[in-house]
């Protein structure tokens, strides 16, 4: 077996499970683990994605089952090495400058093997109300809340009264959740204390949650609607009972079926009976968002709905030409996620790279030799972790058949314009690079303290959870700064 060499471009969910999928299928008594090395590189500081930026932060046992605990177990294979702090190859959101950035050529040049696993890391915006003083997207609410390298400001939650959120998946549910929660409730969970300060001075009352289609359509899963029905303090506005009649003809799923029932049941508080309520808005979709002007932080803004059908053909919403108008403070817009406009190999009709069965094509369609896309990055924006492993394996094992000599190793087709959207049209995978190092930019970086690897990840982990036990909670967060003086305090760097 020639030596392997992988560059994994990405440090989140799917990137790990790659990895350990492959490093658990070469185990360390093989005789060919010897050849096989995993670098994984992240742009932010911190490894795991959407496991430490995504989660809401009172789900903590979705970080901790199956995900956070089998990632530390990858990286302590001496194989594996992880690189924090450095962008790849993309100039990235401007709101996110990476200490260190080298161009994907340096990856070329040093590993046999590449993987993208970057994820989709944009919000989708609304075409129809684009980002405002009056409309913020949901990923910025979620990455203030867990206190993302990005930065996001703060929302003035003691200005708005009323807070709109369009769409119903679950990202859209969880910032319900967490604003309709009291603060109390949330200080024993990861949420960083200038979050809670913000939390605590909320003026917020009522969360309408709008949905173009019906509840058969909702995005949320049973559970965060349960979650949400059984608020102490908040009460659900009850729904139409008519929009809770299922179509002539239609079978329900099982799902479906539950989620009709926990609508009609409707919250465990009664309404009107506490201090905040919430509301899903089905058949809605906003046109324009309007504001006075001058503005104020406390004006109350005007969105313009749609009032829609669903196309039993297509299943699409379409409009039925009525219209209706809601005052609300603040739109947070939560419409999924889209891939970097500038990232490599991106396939824009359907927004993420160019793959087939996990492998990169180039733009005539052929499979890029050593050259792979795993996750959101390979699939764009959708399932949950479960599906995210599953998905991983399958890429891993791919890789493996690529790697392991034999009937049955599956053969790619070289392309004529190979990463020619790179460099240069003779770029290839190095077959024998260095069988250690790390590109020599990344090497310089942590000699001057600013890309950071797993021990110092774990060194900052178990600091963030020391100082969340002296103020009674589960952790509290560190954004870089803290965590380089902290590492540089303790004899790092």
């Amino acid at each position: 077996m020639h030596p392997v060499k992988l560059a994994i471009v990405g440090g989140g969910p799917s990137a790990f499970y790659v990895a350990s999928r492959l490093l658990s299928l070469l185990p360390h008594n093989d005789s060919s683990s010897s050849f096989l090395r995993v670098h994984m590189f992240d742009r932010v500081w911190a490894p795991h994605g959407l496991v430490r930026y995504g989660v809401a932060p009172d789900h903590p046992e979705v970080r901790l089952q199956n995900c956070t605990h089998k990632f530390d177990a990858t990286a302590l294979d001496l194989r594996f090495r992880f690189f924090g702090n450095v962008n790849i190859g993309c100039n990235g959101p401007l709101s996110m400058p990476s200490p260190l950035s080298i161009p994907l050529s340096s990856l070329v040049s040093n590993y046999t093997h590449l993987l993208f696993a970057t994820g989709c890391p944009l919000p989708t915006l609304h075409p129809a109300i684009p980002p405002s003083r009056h409309c913020i997207p949901a990923l910025s609410f979620v990455h203030w809340y867990t206190r993302h390298p990005s930065r996001p400001p703060p929302p003035a939650l003691d200005s708005f009264t009323h807070l709109t959120l369009i769409g119903n998946g679950n990202v859209s549910l969880d910032i319900a959740r967490i604003l309709l929660t009291n603060p109390s409730v949330l200080e024993k969970y990861d949420l960083p204390e200038q979050v809670l300060d913000v939390l605590s001075r909320s003026a917020i009352k009522h969360v309408s949650i709008i949905g173009r289609r019906g509840p058969l359509q909702a995005a949320f899963t049973n559970k965060e609607l349960r979650e949400l029905m059984n608020l102490p303090e908040a009460s659900m506005v009850p729904i139409d009972p008519s929009v809770l009649v299922p179509p002539d003809g239609v079978t329900l799923t099982r799902q479906q079926r539950r989620t009709l029932e926990l609508l009609q049941k409707g919250s465990q508080q009664a309404p009107g009976k506490t201090p905040k309520s919430w509301s899903l808005e089905f058949y809605r979709s906003p046109t324009s968002l309007t504001s006075s002007s001058p503005a104020s932080p406390t004006d109350m803004s005007q969105l313009i709905l749609a009032h829609t059908r669903v196309d039993p053909v297509t299943g699409r919403a379409v409009p039925t030409g009525e219209t209706s108008t809601l005052s609300t403070s603040v739109v947070v817009t939560s419409l999924g996620f889209r891939a970097e406009p500038t990232a490599t190999f991106l396939d824009p009709p359907v927004n993420h790279l160019r793959t087939r069965a996990g492998r990169i094509l180039s733009a005539s369609g052929t499979a890029i030799p050593n050259v792979y896309a795993s996750g959101w990055a390979a699939n764009g924006a959708k399932g949950v972790l479960a599906s995210t492993m599953m998905d991983a394996y399958a890429v891993a094992d791919t890789i493996l058949s690529d790697i392991t000599p034999g009937p049955e190793r599956i053969q790619t087709t070289a392309a004529s314009e190979y990463f020619s959207n790179v460099d240069s049209a003779d770029i290839m995978m190095n077959p024998q690079p260095h069988p250690e190092n790390p590109p020599k930019e990344v090497v310089q970086g942590i000699n001057d303290g600013i890309v950071t690897q797993y021990k110092d990840w774990r060194a900052v982990d178990a600091e963030e959870i020391r100082r969340g036990e002296v103020l009674g909670k589960e952790r509290e967060r560190m954004n870089w700064e803290d965590a380089k003086a902290f590492l540089a305090s303790h004899g790092r760097g």
